[in-house]
């Protein structure tokens, strides 16, 4: 419940890009806040590494204690910091506490949100984190709330804005992945070290988070399987826009039913190709979308900014309001919905396609030696496109769905027949009749 004089008092955990436009919101839209939720927001404190290093934020809120912030009577505690540890513990703490936690921290949900959900249901706390997955985009809360009555089948999605700039830019350019990411940094899309955008542990953390929310299962970030674009080349995009694709990094989460009618959950992070008549091809530079498909509901669509301070900042605000709104009208926000407990599918087992370019040798036979090691793996061959040059052919070969590990198998059996001079390519394909 509120405090004494009916505030709801707000501790800040961080106040980087975000948390500087969440205090601005705070102190300059006090009024306008106070409106929206029944009772003023007091703002009891920020918590950042280096006071006096923040000149531009009120003196006398600022401390380098979190742990003692945290402590201290507040209602609320915003979270900006991102990492494992100490937040862990932080937020551990507040959510036993009952204090409401409000988190844009990926890694850690994806990670320990069982635990933090645990310690929210054991005191009835709220634990929000809008802002975790796609920025300004209001998708969690929809999957979490709206889709409850139905039943989501898949969700597909591009959640990093640096690897789709990189991407959009080399598909329009024609420059290669290097020369793409040099121009990413200089003009602030890619950070210093680009590591976490780059090599998909960013998306694969919003994967995880996004599949324990559609399909009602903890799913973590080492259940997804990861794959970055450093390997994508401007022949690879060369390639996609010939057959009318371009590529894009995606999230895949999907409810996947064996023969035998069990279900389980596929969640994985990888470059594809897919058609530019598809909703996600034309999401270029560094925004987000996220398509949604369920049996109800059908098709949906999500699309907006990913990240930035502001965008950001608009999540975080938003799931401040509704966790203070709890703590004045006395409720109690969702709960973890962890009941269909779907055991995760590992990729080998995950149906999908494969786009394959071949330099071979320009002789009679070479097509039959190829596809025969497709049938040998049991996959279907759906295309086939040939160019022939002086003493080689390029042969581009586009698969039926299948399961990862046959069409692994297959790609490592072609590498190694007489006739192939070099796999030049492979990248899965979606968006299309498989």
């Amino acid at each position: 419940m509120p405090g004494e004089d009916g505030s709801v008092r707000v501790a800040l955990l961080g106040c980087g890009t975000v948390g500087s436009e969440v205090t601005r919101v705070l102190i300059d839209d006090a009024d306008e806040l106070a409106a929206r939720i029944g009772a003023k927001v007091e703002l009891a404190g920020i918590a950042v590494r280096r006071p006096d290093k923040h000149p531009e934020l009120p003196q006398h809120l600022l401390t380098a204690d979190a742990g003692a912030l945290v402590e201290s009577d507040v209602d609320v505690v915003v979270e900006l910091i991102g990492g494992i540890e100490p937040v862990r513990d932080w937020l551990l703490t507040a959510l036993r506490k009952g204090k409401a936690v409000v988190t844009a921290n990926k890694a850690l949900l994806s990670e320990h949100s069982a635990e933090l959900a645990e310690a929210a249901g054991i005191s009835g706390a709220d634990l929000y984190y809008e802002a975790s997955v796609a920025g300004a985009i209001p998708l969690l809360r929809p999957l979490r709330e709206s889709l409850a009555g139905d039943r989501i089948t898949r969700v597909m999605g591009i959640v990093n804005g640096t690897t789709n700039y990189i991407l959009s830019a080399m598909d329009s350019t024609g420059a290669g992945y290097a020369d793409t990411l040099d121009e990413a940094s200089r003009l602030g899309y890619a950070e210093a070290d680009p590591t976490a955008d780059v090599d998909g542990y960013d998306a694969a953390s919003k994967a995880a988070i996004l599949a324990s929310l559609a399909f009602h299962t903890r799913v973590t970030a080492s259940d997804v399987h990861r794959e970055g674009i450093a390997g994508i080349s401007a022949s690879d995009i060369a390639a996609a826009r010939l057959l009318n694709r371009t590529v894009k990094l995606l999230a895949i989460c999907e409810r996947v039913q064996a023969d035998d009618g069990t279900e389980s959950v596929s969640a994985r992070v990888h470059p594809v190709m897919i058609p530019r008549t598809h909703q996600l091809a034309g999401v270029n530079g560094a925004f987000n979308a996220v398509y949604v498909e369920a049996d109800a509901a059908g098709e949906l669509m999500f699309y907006g900014q990913g990240a930035g301070g502001a965008p950001t900042a608009s999540a975080v605000l938003g799931d401040l309001v509704a966790a203070a709104r709890n703590r004045v009208a006395g409720g109690r926000g969702p709960r973890e919905s962890a009941h269909a407990a779907l055991p995760v599918r590992p990729m080998g087992q995950t149906p999908t396609r494969y786009h394959i370019s071949l330099d071979v040798a320009d002789r009679a036979g070479v097509l039959a030696q190829v596809a025969q090691a497709f049938a040998t793996h049991d996959v279907s061959i759906a295309a086939v496109r040939q160019r022939d040059r002086t003493s080689t052919a390029s042969l581009v070969i586009v698969t039926h769905s299948a399961p990862d590990a046959a069409l692994r198998a297959t790609v490592e059996e072609i590498g190694k027949l007489d006739v192939v001079r070099e796999v030049v390519s492979v990248m899965r394909v979606e968006g299309e009749d498989s």
